[in-house]
């Protein structure tokens, strides 16, 4: 199956031209945009330059042809760009779009002026242009995407930034749109908090796919020692991290066929992420932990969260598409001495290694160990997170509000010692105080995705501007907005 988080993004290109304006901008902006798009490795959708007049949409029949392009290629079309060189023809820009009918985020760039090229035949109007061209999608009620700057020349380094940024963004999009979730095994008992609506998750396109964990063990049995695919999961185990000489091959053995089941189910089910019932009931029926199978998954861009958290494996996922990099579901989980901006975030041992920054030990669960035997507790990924930027993300189904809920923010993993066993993260996040106070009053769960490097303004895209859920971005500056009076 072909997998959005890894699947290479594609771009309608569109530009956009007013017949009485100079025309010779549209090739260079053309041939700019298309330079950039090439350089970053991103696929760019595109008629001929002997398709219209400057290779712009200008007019109806223009839009006609570009709408019926993209049509033809929607399951391609991750996303659109359109560039104003000049004013632009809003009406053609508007129609086209209402054509096409692709339903996918769009990048809005209009150039710059030179303020010693403003004659007649040299003005571009850009400026001007994007405001009609924006008037024009609120009136037709299509969401887009700004530029850094509100006008910026399309050869310029910011504006090839922007267009990364945006690829990000349309694959976070695409990717969360019709995702398949599985969910193996019950929820466990003792974790009420992971409880969550399958209903307001199809609402917004996203399918549960479950599994009994029953099915799952008699799977993993079912598979024998000579099975083909044994040997290269195996060998992807042993070179996976440092194994204690203690471990023995039956122990090593149990993890890789757990892990081949794990595998083949979801590739059958064509999920892009999963939550697995983690304990006890798989280490008391089959013998052995699975988080080196959601750490391994985790490093291939294909998450997977603990305890059933299918929410959490929604978050883990996001930030995987807009990140482009492994993600990880944690806890937030204690204090860090009496540092107020500083927590500690753990989990047994189901990072996966790319997030943690170096090679990890892979062992046995500690806690559950100590309590029914660490020989079927194999299989615990432990290691301390390397410090560095990191972005933060949570979504929750509100019952009580009939709708998705989420939060995303930015901080930073630290070099802070802290002498726990398992995947530690010493963590650090301007006025925690006040993000914990939110999540507390809202009902948020203890688990939270995390990424390394700094995400959180291509996520915030993604969710509020096109899937349309409710966020709270923490740290960000508060946008503008109109206050409607009461009558």
């Amino acid at each position: 199956m072909t997998r959005n988080a890894t699947r290479k993004v594609t771009l309608g290109v569109v530009i956009g031209s007013r017949a009485f304006f100079n025309g010779a901008p549209c090739k260079a902006a053309r041939e700019e945009t298309l330079a950039h798009l090439e350089r970053l490795g991103i696929d760019a959708c595109i008629l001929p330059f002997e398709a219209t007049v400057n290779g712009a949409v200008q007019s109806i029949e223009d839009a006609k042809l570009y709408a019926a392009h993209f049509a033809q290629n929607r399951d391609l079309i991750d996303g659109l760009v359109i560039c104003l060189p000049n004013f632009g023809d809003e009406i053609a820009v508007a129609e086209l779009i209402a054509r096409a009918k692709l339903n996918v985020p769009i990048l809005l760039q209009a150039s710059n002026d030179e303020v010693d090229k403003v004659d007649v035949k040299s003005r571009r109007d850009a400026f001007c242009g994007k405001l009609s061209v924006a008037n024009n999608f609120y009136q037709y009620g299509v969401p887009f995407t700004e530029t850094t700057s509100h006008t910026c020349d399309t050869f310029s380094d910011e504006f090839g930034t922007d267009l990364e940024r945006f690829a990000r963004v349309c694959r976070t999009v695409r990717g969360l749109t019709n995702a398949r979730i599985g969910a193996i095994g019950a929820r466990t008992g003792a974790f009420q908090t992971m409880r969550f609506s399958e209903k307001l998750l199809q609402a917004a396109g996203i399918t549960v796919v479950t599994v009994d964990l029953s099915e799952m063990i008699g799977a993993a049995s079912a598979i024998g020692d000579d099975d083909p695919d044994l040997a290269a999961k195996l060998a992807a185990i042993k070179a996976y991290g440092t194994i204690p000489g203690h471990i023995t091959a039956a122990q090593i053995g149990k993890q890789a066929k757990w892990s081949l089941a794990v595998n083949r189910w979801i590739e059958e089910n064509e999920c892009d992420a999963s939550a697995i019932q983690c304990w006890r009931s798989l280490q008391d029926n089959f013998g052995c932990a699975t988080c080196l199978t959601m750490s391994m998954m985790g490093e291939e861009l294909m998450p997977s969260a603990c305890e059933v958290d299918v929410m959490g494996a929604i978050s883990m996922y996001a930030l995987a598409l807009a990140s482009g990099a492994p993600s990880a579901i944690l806890d937030w989980n204690n204090n860090y001495a009496d540092a107020v901006d500083k927590c500690v975030c753990t989990h047994c041992g189901n990072y996966p290694k790319q997030f943690m920054g170096t090679t990890p030990e892979v062992g046995e669960l500690d806690v559950l160990g100590e309590t029914i035997g660490r020989s079927k507790c194999f299989g615990a990924v432990k290691g301390k997170v390397q410090p560095g930027p990191m972005t933060y993300f949570r979504v929750s189904s509100d019952d009580r509000a009939g709708t998705l809920k989420t939060y995303v923010g930015q901080g930073s993993f630290t070099d802070d010692p802290f002498p726990m066993d398992g995947g530690i993260a010493v963590t650090e996040v301007a006025r925690l105080r006040e993000l914990m106070s939110f999540v507390t009053r809202n009902g948020f769960e203890h688990h939270v995705a995390m990424v390394r490097g700094h995400h959180a303004d291509v996520v915030a895209e993604a969710i509020t501007r096109y899937l349309r859920w409710p966020i709270y971005h923490h740290g960000a500056p508060a946008a503008p907005s109109l206050v409607w009076p009461g009558r």
